[in-house]
């Protein structure tokens, strides 16, 4: 199998590795050439990495882009991509998934939506767990490359649907990220440690998994990446702008996203998600340590 990959950023880049470790030639690109591992070969242009490839994997961060390898200056129009797979594992707006599929079923290509729960660690251990939208056959085809990254596939439905889900994932964590924050924020206004707080926290039924494994970001210690604050702030837009267009109220969405970009405008969008906490806690308008 020839595999594309557009997107070598930190996820990309671990992909990259874990297909060529199970012996799957890349052929990659990315808007910032110097990007991604020495184990690819490098296009110059999305559509060199169509041209060369029969199934292409996007993992990229913006809507825009994501049309952008479709619609923009080297990319898949005017191209044959007739029987070609692409498979979306980007984090993007429902929306803009029926709409790129469309748009590739009508030049003969087949679309899916895949974006994947992990981190770096758990794609260059090909443990991901891919959320899918698409049909049954298109899902079949999809698994020989999908299982080589995935230690879970869920066929969600419909394309657009791993959308969907992976944008409920993403709201339930930017809001346990708010909430977690003004939790810790009122219990140190009452006198209580940070030390004392995390620890109870941490032994109850509120500590989820990402808390645990986030307890040394908690405490100012250092901690492995997992996703930063401006994607997390994107997604949380792309969750504000389908419950609008679908009428759902998403006031904690909203609250949260605020507070998101409230964070990348004082110059921490790079940082780990779970910084949010201690940027809210030192913004607050007074402390009480």
């Amino acid at each position: 199998m020839k595999a594309g990959l557009i997107g070598l950023g930190r996820m990309g880049h671990a992909i990259a590795e874990r297909l060529h470790e199970v012996g799957i030639a890349v052929t990659g690109w990315d808007i910032a050439p110097t990007k991604g591992p020495n184990v690819i070969t490098r296009a110059g242009s999305p559509a060199e990495v169509a041209a060369a490839s029969e199934v292409i994997i996007s993992i990229i961060t913006e809507d825009g882009g994501a049309r952008g390898l479709w619609h923009g200056p080297g990319g898949y129009d005017g191209m044959d991509v007739s029987g070609k797979l692409f498979i979306e594992m980007s984090t993007l707006q429902p929306a803009t998934i029926r709409e790129l599929a469309a748009h590739a079923a009508s030049l003969g290509a087949v679309y899916l939506d895949s974006p994947v729960l992990g981190s770096v660690p758990t794609a260059r251990d090909g443990k991901l767990h891919a959320l899918v939208g698409g049909d049954d056959a298109a899902v079949a085809r999809a698994r020989a490359l999908l299982d080589h990254l995935t230690a879970r596939l869920t066929h969600v439905g419909p394309t657009g649907s791993g959308a969907v889900m992976k944008l409920v994932i993403n709201n339930m964590m930017g809001s346990y990220l708010q909430i977690l924050a003004e939790s810790l924020m009122l219990g140190e206004s009452q006198g209580l440690a940070l030390e004392q707080l995390i620890e109870v926290i941490g032994g109850s039924i509120n500590a989820t998994p990402w808390f645990q494994f986030k307890k040394p970001a908690l405490l100012g210690q250092d901690s492995p990446m997992t996703l930063d604050l401006r994607t997390l702030r994107k997604d949380l837009f792309s969750v504000a702008a389908t419950a609008a267009a679908a009428g759902v109220p998403t006031p904690v969405a909203i609250t949260t996203a605020a507070s998101l970009s409230a964070a990348v405008s004082a110059g921490l969008g790079g940082q780990d998600c779970a910084e949010l906490v201690a940027f809210l806690r030192q913004a607050a308008p007074q402390r009480w340590d």
